[in-house]
């Protein structure tokens, strides 16, 4: 009874998946539940590969033992053999003993994050548990389904372990973490509210821009462009957020940071990413934009996994909203 009250307290809760794609909580772990299966294991993604994003790393230092109650409560609930951290390289050493001793006698092990951007992508993860290699995986089957090893896989990331935790002690307040960076007076990730808008979280950290900007959220590689009169919503994706002064900020320079971020970091397994993102470097080197929309389609539309879907957003939103207003083009 008590594992089934978990369930029903965390779909009372409303929490969803805090790595970006919001899916509801509650539902993968049925998912998980009700397939048969000799062994079911858990993957928490630590592997935070957006650009300028820090909010895991956060959680895991200054509330591991919460995340690893988290893993606990997934793993007794649902039964589950085994579990892995898949943590970001550049934090291993750094927290590696503090979750080690989190962790105590758990059945739970420290995988170091190989790959870039893409080493992040839950299939990916897998991968790397498996074989030691980032190599992402056509969906359906989902890990909830056929995960490590084929076998039935609950995989969530930092924060959301650590609101499981919060619902477990009756202590869940419907707040998420934000990370800001770029041009504001006060970076860092605070907790606030789940439905904050992007002005709110702004204004209330105190990092309300007081000179013309833009703004990227959703994280530093796949994040949506916004002006100052968009920002009136709540964050979708990612909770970050990363302030450019207008005056300051060469938009080519960054869009050669996002293209090289994204080129170093995806796997070269498609066609449509690889190819696609090398164009997309061409034509900012050129300045040349009139074949973008059809690049932009065809990645959306065809590559294999998110990276290549998701990294159309940064660019796209940045062409129409600063530079054909601003710098004029070849568009």
């Amino acid at each position: 009874m008590e594992q089934e009250n978990i369930i029903s307290k965390i779909k009372e809760s409303g929490l969803s998946g805090r790595s970006g794609s919001g899916f509801p909580v509650a539902s993968k772990w049925e998912a998980v539940k009700k397939e048969k299966a000799k062994k079911k294991y858990l993957v928490c993604n630590a592997s935070e590969g957006e650009l300028d994003t820090f909010k895991d790393y956060f959680i895991l230092k200054n509330y591991s033992q919460k995340v690893i109650q988290g893993m606990k409560i997934a793993m007794e609930t649902l039964s589950l053999s085994k579990g892995y951290i898949y943590l970001n390289a550049n934090y291993f050493e750094e927290l590696y003993d503090d979750l080690k001793s989190a962790i105590g006698k758990e059945n739970i092990v420290i995988v170091k994050k190989k790959g870039g951007y893409i080493g992040g992508e839950e299939t990916a993860v897998i991968s790397v548990i498996e074989k030691g290699f980032p190599e992402p995986r056509s969906r359906p089957p989902f890990p909830a389904e056929k995960g490590l090893w084929g076998f039935p896989t609950l995989l969530h990331n930092v924060e959301t372990f650590y609101f499981v935790a919060k619902i477990k002690e009756k202590n869940y307040r419907k707040t998420r973490f934000y990370s800001i960076w770029g041009d504001v007076s006060n970076r860092g990730v605070y907790e606030l509210s789940e439905n904050s808008t992007i002005r709110d979280v702004l204004g209330k950290t105190g990092n309300t821009p007081s000179f013309d900007y833009f703004l990227q959220a959703g994280g530093g590689g796949g994040g949506t462009i916004m002006l100052p009169d968009e920002i009136d919503i709540p964050f979708e994706g990612i909770a970050s957020v990363i302030v450019y002064r207008q005056s300051k900020t060469d938009p080519y320079f960054l869009m050669k940071k996002w293209v090289n971020f994204l080129l170093e970091g995806n796997c070269d397994k498609c066609t449509p990413c690889r190819e696609g993102l090398y164009r997309i470097m061409e034509m900012i080197e050129r300045k040349d934009f009139k074949e973008i929309d059809e690049m932009f389609f065809v990645m959306e539309k065809t590559s294999l996994c998110p990276l290549g879907r998701v990294a159309v957003k940064p660019f796209q939103s940045l062409l129409e909203k600063i530079i054909l207003q601003k710098h004029g083009n070849n568009h």
